[in-house]
């Protein structure tokens, strides 16, 4: 016989339903709040933006434009900037040299991780002479050199982000050259001694991580050094504009260059190199 006392919950949520009585809190059914957190996280997080713009909107109007220019005025230019075809041939150009900088840079950063593994001479050269070499020299030294050298034209801006990259990129597909599976690796051999097939089948695949991880900081790197090395070598491009526009002490072009190049950042990241993080399993 069951006592009171060992009566189902299920047996006491009915009961306690159908009398009209209001359940106790341990027998109320449980709401789904998974989503809350990031929904509350988007929403503060919009709200930010938009409290940050109002009161950017409101010292405009108190302090006037020359100390704090009109929002609206620099979201007009930035429209003008991404859209007029006079101004927006400066963004292309930066994007695709930044495109083109970063695939060669990690291109470069992987094969300098990877000479060591077949050169084992190497080893010294690469990791205790270039690489602190290449992250220590100073960036404005570089672009400096590269006018010299090459003059200005895109040629010499590649060069300036390429040479600024390599070690970002080489330094993240070193960590992962390092941890590879050597037992994988020997059952590889075991089942082909083809070096190329080794190469493709057994060790790309375990480093696509750390290519990826080293894609995405590269990208985010090359949009801060991209103005730099517009600014000394080239005549188009969005650091030549900023340059321009500073000699017009035009403010409200400079920074709507500046939020172009976020957005440009953004959409590349979250359309181009989110994807290829969540295909390949990089953590960013």
């Amino acid at each position: 016989m069951h006592t009171p006392e060992r009566t189902s919950a299920s047996s006491r949520t009915t009961h306690a339903t159908l009398n009209g009585s209001p359940l106790p809190d341990s027998l109320k059914p449980k709401e789904n709040h998974a989503g809350t957190p990031a929904f509350m996280g988007q929403l503060i997080g919009n709200s930010m933006v938009v409290i940050v713009l109002l009161a950017w909107w409101l010292a405009s109007r108190s302090m006037g434009d020359v100390l704090v220019p009109d929002p609206l005025a620099i979201g007009r230019r930035m429209l003008e900037v991404l859209f007029d075809p006079s101004l927006a041939m400066h963004w292309v150009w930066s994007l695709l040299r930044v495109l083109g900088s970063v695939i060669v840079a990690v291109l470069l950063g992987g094969l300098m991780a990877l000479l060591p593994r077949w050169f084992p001479a190497l080893e010294g050269i690469i990791h205790h002479l270039l690489k602190p070499f290449l992250i220590s020299f100073p960036t404005v030294a570089w672009a400096l050199l590269a006018t010299i050298w090459f003059g200005v034209s895109t040629a010499t801006v590649l060069f300036i982000q390429v040479v600024i990259l390599v070690p970002y990129c080489l330094i993240n597909i070193s960590e992962g050259v390092r941890v590879l599976d050597p037992e994988l690796t020997e059952m590889g051999r075991s089942f082909s001694r083809s070096p190329r097939r080794l190469m493709f089948r057994i060790i790309l695949p375990q480093l696509l991580p750390y290519f990826i991880a080293a894609l995405r900081i590269a990208y985010g790197v090359a949009w801060k050094i991209a103005l730099i090395a517009e600014m000394f070598g080239a005549q188009s491009g969005l650091g030549y504009l900023m340059v321009r526009a500073q000699s017009y002490a035009d403010g409200n072009t400079v920074l709507a260059t500046c939020l172009v190049i976020v957005i440009l950042f953004w959409a590349g990241d979250r359309l181009l190199i989110s994807p290829l993080a969540r295909r390949f399993g990089a953590q960013g």
